[in-house]
């Protein structure tokens, strides 16, 4: 197990910067995941980290030692880390215990190491067999296990489960975290699924434009995330314009508890849709339906205040439909975070954010 620590990082492309002074730490025998949206750098990071590029400025160590930066840059093939791409590719001649042995030295072959690293992965007693009789999920697990089996001091992962569908995705992420976990292994995964990041972390990064700007354990980000622009990335919200006073924030949901900035003023607040809740009572709102979007384990609904602010409500369970253009009550169960008011100024690019109409 090995801590992995960047400081400064930075990377151009001609006239294009990647990493802009990228500082993270990677704890040891954790999986930390870099989040991010497409072009914030992620992908770079990593092969930075791997040893396929130079750095134009600023240091990666890893245990202790520098390997990249003031002057030195350790090739990739002396930096004991194997890497996980977006699809196995897997040496289609070769059987998987072949594929999994690749790279090792004829003691390590001989021992017990790739018997091992395949039971890690669930794929016990699949050595034999070639990667054309597995199916998607089944040769990225042989691709974990062959970068395992090494044990390498840092195991990245380059988005490894986006060309799977989605059930296969949610079962094979968590077996491959708890894989790297009983090896000891040091990990990081580059993704662009806020849901993954989340579930299997247990760090996220989140980097934009070549920076980070915040790193924390994901239940951190997800309730306390730095900005407005954060709190629209990672997971669903709800930004209300509102206006502090004396710890309270009226919106349009009514007054309402704050955390974050507590100064009287205009501000931002993030509400998540599961705060949201059907409710009646003096504290209650009226809404009409305009969506129910049914996901089986819960149910989104898609309201409109009746000063025309939309929100979105978390049903959990499913629940019961209502029926679209109906009116409803609901309240928020809970304190909003408040940002300032000028926080985040690309909200309207997210896609998970639900702004006023």
């Amino acid at each position: 197990m090995s801590d992995v620590v960047l400081g400064g990082v930075v990377k151009h492309y001609g006239r294009v910067t990647a990493l802009a002074g990228v500082d993270v730490s990677v704890p040891s025998g954790q999986l930390t995941a870099v989040l991010g949206p497409s072009g914030c750098g992620k992908t770079t990071l990593l092969r930075c980290l791997a040893g396929f590029e130079r750095l134009d400025a600023g240091e990666i160590h890893i245990d202790g030692t520098r390997v990249a930066g003031g002057g030195r840059h350790l090739p990739a093939h002396r930096r004991n880390i194997a890497v996980v791409p977006q699809e196995g590719a897997l040496f289609p001649h070769l059987s998987v215990a072949d594929n999994v042995g690749y790279g090792l030295d004829r003691a390590a072959r001989r021992s017990d190491r790739v018997e091992e690293v395949l039971a890690l992965v669930g794929l016990a007693g699949y050595g034999g067999r070639m990667p054309h009789q597995l199916s998607g999920g089944q040769q990225q697990r042989v691709a974990v296990a062959r970068a395992l089996a090494p044990r390498p001091s840092v195991v990245l992962l380059d988005e490894p489960f986006s060309a799977l569908d989605a059930g296969l995705r949610a079962g094979l992420r968590h077996d491959v975290r708890e894989a790297l976990r009983a090896d000891g292994a040091t990990g990081v995964l580059v993704t662009h699924d806020q849901g993954e990041a989340l579930s299997v972390a247990d760090k996220v990064v989140v980097l934009r434009d070549g920076r980070v700007v915040q790193a924390a354990a994901p239940t951190t980000v997800y309730r306390e995330p730095a900005d407005a622009w954060v709190a629209g990335f990672v997971g669903d919200a709800v930004l209300l314009p509102a206006v502090v006073e004396q710890g309270a924030a009226r919106t349009a949901l009514g007054v309402v508890p704050v955390t974050g900035v507590v100064a009287d003023g205009p501000v931002t607040v993030l509400v998540r849709p599961e705060q949201v809740r059907f409710a009646a009572g003096p504290d209650a709102v009226t809404a009409t339906v305009l969506r129910h979007d049914f996901h089986g384990h819960d149910a989104l609904v898609g309201l409109r205040l009746a000063d025309g602010t939309r929100i979105t409500a978390r049903i959990l369970d499913g629940g019961a439909a209502v029926p679209l253009g109906g009116e409803v009550t609901v309240q928020l169960d809970g304190a909003a975070r408040a940002f300032p008011a000028q926080a985040g100024p690309d909200l309207a690019t997210s896609p998970l954010v639900d702004l006023t109409a």
